[in-house]
């Protein structure tokens, strides 16, 4: 499947496929039309997070390298990756291997006096991170010296508007949550005016990719998020009329899973580690809004909670033929279990 190159001028003409896995019915659509597939009583959750700067220009002993934050911005610790030589022309599986890390070595942010000493490191270039600064300065350092993580298949530099979705308000996420990217105010007016609620959650998107398989393997990454209590109690309201929940992207499935108890959705913050699987049993989630991914990405096995591997393989095959496109910045695939 071809990756989207940049961002359509009007992303509700992106392209959606939906699939009911009970049904067996399969639908070429376009974003716009997300209302008519599906129906009054649903409920539609979206991630309002928005996407930080993530990438940015780092020293260790006098080497340089990209340091990629790989979770949320706290003022205890955080997961990055490290990257050596290139830039985003070069895919991240061709990237040069970056400089040797040590527990206890001193990095710091180019241009700025913020620096963390390496609590850990996994594959060598998973670092665990302890910041010598407080939340609020490493905040203000990644906005005045990072920028958006960039892709090898995009046209031309991504600028940091080009990496929110309409729903952004709290900097949490190191790469956009895309899924909700194209659905801006006129489909979810649609939404609503068709009697299907929209609500929201928080949720720190991780990285999705490095290139590495070693570290691949290992994603995602724990990740915070918070959920309202007026979405905590939409979810269980959806669910006892006989509504569906639909997860706007694989980061809020995580959520309202990781938060849910005998199906009930609990308010509140908490850290998602759950990894959904094939054998997974969805304890709230009914349907996903998702974009196309590689395979072996950490989202493509998260979407085997929803649909069996000759559902997604038939899918993936008809997306290819029809000519949708992938990536962050291309078409969504509705999945609904």
């Amino acid at each position: 499947m071809s990756p989207a190159r940049w961002v359509r001028e009007h992303p509700a003409d992106d392209r959606l496929l939906a699939v009911d896995v009970g049904s067996g019915s399969r639908v070429d659509a376009h974003v716009r039309d997300l209302p008519t597939l599906l129906r009054a009583g649903d409920l539609v959750v979206v991630n309002d997070t928005a996407t930080l700067p993530a990438s940015l220009h780092a020293w260790v002993g006098g080497r340089a390298f990209e340091l990629r934050l790989a979770s949320r911005i706290t003022e205890g610790s955080t997961w990055a990756v490290a990257f050596g030589e290139g830039d985003w022309r070069t895919p991240t599986e061709h990237r040069a291997t970056p400089p040797s890390f040590d527990e206890g070595d001193l990095l710091t942010i180019d241009g700025t006096d913020v620096g963390a000493r390496v609590a850990g490191v996994v594959h060598g270039r998973l670092l665990r991170l302890r910041w010598e600064a407080d939340a609020q300065a490493l905040l203000d350092a990644v906005y005045a010296k990072g920028r958006p993580i960039q892709y090898s298949h995009v046209d031309r530099d991504l600028p940091l508007w080009a990496v929110q979705t309409p729903f952004a308000t709290r900097p949490w996420a190191v790469e956009m949550p895309s899924a909700g990217r194209a659905f801006g105010p006129t489909v979810i007016a649609a939404l609503r005016h068709g009697g299907i609620e929209v609500a929201r959650l928080t949720h720190a998107a991780g990285l999705s990719s490095t290139g590495d398989s070693r570290i691949d393997a290992l994603l995602p990454l724990a990740e915070d998020y918070e959920i309202p209590l007026a979405t905590a109690e939409a979810v269980n309201a959806a669910r006892a009329r006989g509504g569906r929940v639909i997860a706007m992207g694989t980061t809020v499935v995580r959520a309202l899973e990781s938060a849910s108890t005998s199906g009930r959705v609990a308010a509140g913050a908490g850290t998602a580690t759950l990894k959904l699987h094939a054998t997974y049993a969805r304890r709230v989630v009914d349907g996903i809004v998702t974009g196309f991914h590689d395979e072996g990405s950490s989202h493509l096995r998260l979407l085997a909670a929803f649909a069996p591997e000759p559902v997604l393989a038939s899918t993936y095959a008809h997306a290819q033929r029809e000519g949708y496109l992938c990536h962050e910045l291309g078409d969504v695939n509705l999945v609904i279990a």
